[in-house]
C-alpha cells in the first residue's frame, strides 16, 4: 500500500506533507514520522557548530519521539532497515550522553553554585572544569556519528520513505477505529509500572498512603527504590510522547491527564539530576563529594523531599480506581468521534421528523 506525497528539499531544512486531509492509520503514522524526522533535521546543523545547548536538546527530543512513533505505529508501517527504531535509538543514545552533560553543567553553574559558600564554590569549579573536559570529548563523538555512514543513510532512508511510503495493510483502517487500540496499551503499561507503589502498604481492598514522611524516611526510599522510580519517569516520557500525537481527537479531561503526566517525568527527573550530579562529583573527586560539601548536600536533600511532596500527590490521584477508569474511559471516547455520533444521531432524527407518516410506521 502506497500514499502519495509531496516533498520539498531544501539543504537541511527538508519538509513533506500529505496532500491530503488524514484519515487512516496510515495517514496519522506518516504525519507522526515526518512530524518528527523534519523536528530532529531542522536541529542538525546547530547541533553541529554547537553554540547553542538547546539546538542539541531540540534534536535529541525530535529523535527520541521518532523513536517512540514508529514503536507506536509499528503496525501500520512498513519501514527500510535503516529506519528502524534500533537505529534511530542508537543515535539518540549518543546524543543523550552530550545531552545529560549539559544539563549537568547548567544545574551545577545556575542552579547551585550561587547558593554555596565559597569554599564550596571552589570545589564545584573543579567540577564544572572536568566537566567541560569530558563534554569535548563527547562532543567529538557526536560530530562523528552524525557525519558517518550509519547516519547518512538512515536519513536516506527516512528521505525515500517519505517520498514513496508503505504500509501494513491494517494502515488503511480509519484512525477513529483503531485509536483507542494504539493509547490503552502504552497507558495500561504505565498503570502497572511498580514504581506507582513505592512507599505504600496494602491491606484487603485499600492503600494505605504513608503520612508526613521525613527527610530521612525519604531518603531512604529514594536510596533503595530510585532506579525503579526512574523507570517510571521513562514510562511516562513514552506515554505522553503517544499521547500528544492525538491531543486534537480529544477534549480537556484528556489535556489534564496529558499534563499530570508530564508534571511525573518532571518532578521524576529532578529527584533523578540530583542523584546523577552527586554520581558525577564523586567520580570527579575520587570520594564521597558529600561529606566535603555540606551545603551542598543539604540543598540536594530538600530539593529531593520538595520534590516527593509533589509526586505524592500524583501517586495517590493514580492509585485511586476512579482516577484510573476515567483515565482509560477518556480514551475509549474522543471528542471528535462523540461529535461524529451526536451529529448521525441529530441527523437520524431529523430524518425521522421529515419523513412521510407512512415510513414513520413501517420503522415503528
Amino acid at each position: 500500500m502506497t500514499l502519495y506525497c509531496s516533498s520539498f528539499v531544501g539543504g537541511n531544512n527538508m519538509t513533506y506533507d500529505l496532500e491530503h486531509e488524514p484519515k487512516t492509520f496510515g495517514d496519522w503514522a506518516y504525519i507522526a514520522v515526518t512530524t518528527h524526522y523534519n523536528k530532529f533535521l531542522s536541529h542538525e546543523i546547530g547541533v553541529l557548530e554547537d553554540k547553542d545547548p538547546e539546538e542539541l536538546h531540540q534534536m535529541r527530543v525530535g529523535m527520541r519521539r521518532l523513536r517512540s512513533t514508529i514503536k507506536g505505529f509499528s503496525a501500520a508501517l512498513d519501514l527500510p532497515e535503516n529506519a528502524e527504531e534500533k537505529k534511530v535509538g542508537k543515535i539518540a543514545k549518543t546524543l543523550g550522553k552530550l545531552r545529560d552533560l549539559d544539563v549537568l553543567e547548567d544545574s551545577l553553574k545556575n542552579k547551585y553554585y550561587p547558593n554555596l559558600p565559597k569554599d564550596e564554590q571552589k570545589q564545584l569549579k573543579q567540577g564544572l572544569s572536568s566537566l567541560a573536559k569530558q563534554r569535548k570529548k563527547v562532543f567529538k563523538t557526536v560530530k562523528k556519528t552524525l557525519n558517518s555512514q550509519k547516519y547518512l543513510d538512515l536519513k536516506q532512508s527516512f528521505h525515500d520513505w517519505l517520498n514513496s511510503p508503505t504500509y501494513h495493510d491494517i494502515a488503511q483502517v480509519s484512525i477513529h477505529t483503531i485509536l483507542a487500540d494504539l493509547l490503552l496499551p502504552e497507558v495500561s503499561q504505565l498503570m502497572l509500572h511498580p514504581g506507582w507503589v513505592i512507599g505504600v502498604k496494602f491491606e484487603v481492598e485499600s492503600i494505605n498512603f504513608p503520612e508526613s514522611l521525613s527527610k530521612e524516611a525519604v531518603e531512604s526510599l529514594l536510596d533503595k527504590e530510585g532506579l525503579i522510580l526512574h523507570d517510571l519517569r521513562k514510562a511516562a516520557k513514552r506515554t505522553r510522547y503517544n499521547m500528544e500525537l492525538f491531543t486534537q481527537f480529544y477534549g480537556e479531561v484528556y489535556e489534564t491527564y496529558l499534563k499530570d503526566i508530564k508534571q511525573i517525568q518532571s518532578i521524576l527527573g529532578d529527584i533523578q539530576d540530583s542523584f546523577v550530579l552527586v554520581e558525577f562529583l564523586d567520580e570527579v573527586f575520587e570520594d564521597n563529594i558529600l561529606n566535603k560539601m555540606p551545603t551542598f548536600a543539604k540543598i540536594l536533600q530538600e530539593t529531593r523531599y520538595d520534590k516527593w511532596q509533589e509526586w505524592e500527590k500524583l501517586q495517590r490521584k493514580f492509585l485511586d480506581n476512579k482516577t484510573r477508569k476515567d483515565f482509560h474511559i477518556t480514551i475509549l471516547q474522543p471528542s471528535v468521534i462523540q461529535s461524529e455520533i451526536e451529529e448521525s444521531q441529530e441527523n437520524s432524527k431529523k430524518a425521522v421528523e421529515t419523513a412521510p407518516s407512512s415510513d414513520i410506521a413501517s420503522n415503528s
